[in-house]
């Protein structure tokens, strides 16, 4: 027994002097201008500074060791030169923006911005785990992890790495279909943990001010990132990880989708229906159904069940005639039961078992192998069947199930890579073959992805994501606005939910009209639901349908404005919906607040989240003023105001000095044209000069920036006290033809009529009513136009 208690204490004792073992600095040599290696007794760490706002930081067992190829960041060569100061006791290198500081006795890394400390190491990364820890301030706010329902403030919680699907869920869910390693803080930084296995992400659970990231396995690397302001943190960090390519333009209007439409008639019906209560619409979403009559057992079919669509090619086409785009659903499960299994068998397309078969296990949906996204022989097989339901008239394609929903450990994917190795990228991986595939073979076309799950930088591969079976209930609803806002933080700009709700049979209308009028707001306007109730507004009742309908035509006047938030997220990684934080950086309350948000620069959303609710408390930030969007009441900067609701729309305000473009409304963004647009003027004599810029192209071709097929409206407004100069250039590029020809022009808020308006030195007709001056059919000529208001 006490041979027992001795050995048992010398193994306590020695996982002791593990755990305690301190590092020791060793040396340090500079490698070139930017880059810096550091030994230590545990290992060597990597310094390498992008430029003056980011730095990358990487643990080495060997010095000469080359850590995996990343899956989700590409550096450009830095162009940053860095001069070390070097003493007995510290060694410094900083670009004047972030830093590093070492400490060699006792060792310590601080990392810095001009200066100030923003976090430093607690415990550094060894030789014998994937674990890194961070000493943080006790107060800062901590966000990040990808999509989950916690609060905006996610300090306190530890945080699986493992996308998981989370059927029904409403105020709360832990783990998602995105959990990706990423942390920002409200002291301006944000942490890259560069590494897609599954793991841990701990935000201070133990309340010791300490963040930890702990992974499975694969690369001891993170990436951080520091600015004044989140936009140049946001720029930098889609630097990395890549830029969302621009959409085509029919992805910003409304779709037709539920689970799902039966048959070929049911479709062409329900798209009919919308033309005849004459509610735009883009395109029609097929579930599961296309490909088989029942629900169970024909996944992985992938082709139109003739029974039910005897004939999809005109079904499409006819669409199409009509500017309807269709969509279809795929699956990365290959049931036993589907008509494609032995081809999959044949073509060795499948994830295999340690045996080197095919590994088989139950699903809800059947027994089931999955498709290895990331072979070489299946990424071609999968992207023929692509291919052909392209060429037979699809337009965009919806993966589904992609976390993988059901993904057994043991499973071995290609490179004898394990479950675990590959789960969170598998859904990147997925996009990514559709993607590269248009790139190589459709180059001129602009592909929809619509996923749900994935890792950092899947938004380089075009991904759509959205928020999953979401419960159809008023808590359901509550969550939404802090996903998308947390992911648009991380690169995903476009992450949105099934407008509605999605699981469950519940019939409130209240609930579905304040749902879709917080998707005039959203980045994807898609309802969709189970079908037990109709997700469509035309199936509704009327008073759901008419203020549906008078919410998605909003939508449509919209599109200018949304378009230019589309090519801001393409160029420099702002999210379309922003949280407040962004406006004030150094007003921590913020930090706490997704129920009001910024939709883009100029707009101001608050949701009705409650129901009933008939005031909304709102916070209009600092920095302006802001406008009621329907009835153009004031309001001030800097206070929360208590604003009553109104049944036609949720609270909407516009910023002091902004021009919001309405455009026509159409039945669809085919009828779309860059012409004829009304620019609202918010005028504000605190605001004595104001610009905005609208980026239009053709809407649908791919790289129309990159190739100079396009086209910029720069509007700017300058108010001075005995008259007031609106002046308009029209930017157009080489390899674009404009229709651009007039706009019409509103100022709101504007105390007095004008002695006169003249443009380009000759008088104009002009209105004025109500504290609105209204002019219309104002030329648009090639370079600058000028418009002169004397009061």
């Amino acid at each position: 027994m006490n041979r027992i208690v001795t050995s048992l204490f010398l193994v306590f004792l020695y996982c002791f002097q593990v755990e305690a073992q301190q590092t020791e600095f060793k040396s340090f040599e500079q490698q070139n201008e930017y880059s810096f290696l550091l030994e230590t007794n545990t290992g060597f760490y990597q310094f390498e500074f992008i430029n003056r706002e980011s730095l990358q930081v990487s643990f080495l067992a060997e010095a000469t060791e080359k850590l995996p190829m990343s899956h989700a960041v590409e550096i450009a060569e830095s162009k940053v030169s860095i001069e070390p100061k070097i003493s007995k006791k510290t060694i410094q290198f900083s670009t004047y923006g972030i830093g590093v500081e070492i400490q060699k006795q006792p060792f310590e890394i601080r990392y810095t911005y001009k200066g100030e400390e923003l976090l430093q190491h607690k415990n550094g990364f060894s030789a014998e785990a994937v674990k890194v820890d961070f000493k943080i301030d006790e107060n800062e706010i901590i966000m990040g992890g990808g999509a989950r329902a916690l609060g905006m403030n996610r300090r306190g919680h530890q945080l699986p790495l493992y996308n998981r699907a989370h059927y029904g869920y409403e105020t709360r869910s832990e783990q998602m279909n995105f959990t990706l390693p990423i942390v920002f803080s409200s002291k301006k930084y944000l942490l890259h943990f560069d590494n897609p296995t599954t793991g841990n992400l701990d935000l201070d659970s133990q309340f010791n001010n300490t963040i930890t990231y702990q992974a499975s396995s694969g690369a001891k690397r993170f990436q951080l990132i520091a600015a004044e302001n989140w936009e140049n943190i946001l720029q930098n960090y889609t630097t990395l990880t890549g830029k969302q390519p621009l959409p085509a333009r029919w992805t910003l209007g409304n779709f037709a989708s539920r689970f799902g439409y039966h048959s070929q008639e049911e479709t062409e019906m329900t798209v009919a229906k919308f033309k005849k209560e004459q509610i735009p619409l883009d395109a029609v979403i097929l579930d599961l159904y296309w490909f088989g009559k029942e629900v169970m057992g024909t996944m992985g079919n992938l082709e139109f069940e003739k029974d039910s669509f005897p004939n999809p090619e005109r079904m499409m086409r006819g669409l199409k005639n009509k500017g309807i785009k269709t969509v279809l659903i795929t699956e990365p499960f290959m049931l036993k039961t589907s008509n494609r299994w032995e081809e999959a068998l044949q073509n060795d397309v499948l994830v295999k078992d340690s045996t080197g078969q095919a590994a088989t296990y139950d699903f809800f949906f059947g027994n089931t192998a999955l498709i290895d996204v990331f072979d070489p022989k299946a990424k071609n097989w999968f992207w023929n069947i692509y291919k052909k339901l392209k060429a037979q008239g699809a337009t965009g394609w919806w993966g589904d199930l992609g976390e993988p929903e059901v993904h057994p450990e043991h499973l071995i994917h290609y490179g004898n890579k394990k479950a675990n190795e590959v789960h969170n990228i598998y859904g990147t991986e997925w996009a990514k073959i559709i993607f590269n595939n248009y790139q190589n073979e459709f180059p001129k076309e602009r592909p929809f992805i619509l996923m749900r799950a994935g890792y950092s930088g899947a938004q380089k591969y075009a991904m759509m994501p959205w928020s999953g079976d979401v419960n159809r209930t008023w808590g359901g609803f509550q969550s939404q606005p802090e996903i998308s806002l947390q992911m648009g933080m991380q690169g995903l700009g476009y992450m949105h939910s099934d407008l509605g709700g999605f699981a469950g049979d519940l019939l409130d209308d209240e609930l579905y009209v304040r749902w879709l009028q917080y998707g005039v707001f959203q980045p994807i306007y898609r309802p969709h639901a189970q079908e037990d109730v109709a997700a469509e507004p035309v199936f509704r009742s009327d008073y759901a349908k008419n203020l549906a309908k008078k919410a998605i035509e909003l939508r449509y006047q919209l599109l200018p404005y949304n378009y230019q938030l589309a090519y801001e997220n393409s160029t420099l990684g702002l999210p379309l919906m922003r949280p407040l934080f962004i406006e004030e950086p150094n007003h921590f309350e913020l930090y706490n607040i997704s129920q009001t948000y910024l939709w883009g620069n100029d707009f101001l959303v608050s949701p009705v989240l409650e129901a009933e609710q008939t005031k909304k408390k709102v916070y209009f930030p600092s920095t302006n003023s802001w406008f009621d969007f329907y009835t153009n009441e004031k309001f001030a900067g800097g206070k929360y105001v208590s604003v009553a609701t109104q049944e036609e729309n949720i609270p909407t305000f516009v910023r002091a000095g902004a021009f919001i473009p309405l455009a026509e409304i159409h039945q669809t963004t085919e009828d779309y044209r860059f012409n004829n647009i009304t620019f609202k003027y918010y005028f504000d004599e605190a605001v004595e000069a104001s610009q905005r810029s609208f980026y239009n192209d053709d809407g649908k071709t791919a790289k129309s920036f990159e190739n100079k097929a396009y086209e910029i409206l720069h509007l700017g407004f300058e108010h001075f006290e005995a008259v007031s100069e609106l002046q308009i250039e029209h930017e157009e590029k080489q390899n674009f033809n404009s229709d651009l020809d007039e706009i019409h022009l509103e100022l709101i808020n504007w105390k007095k009529r004008p002695t006169s308006v003249l443009y380009n030195g000759n008088s104009i007709p002009y209105a004025y009513e109500n504290q609105r001056l209204i002019i219309k059919n104002i030329p648009i000529q090639k370079g600058k136009t000028q418009l002169l208001i004397r009061h």
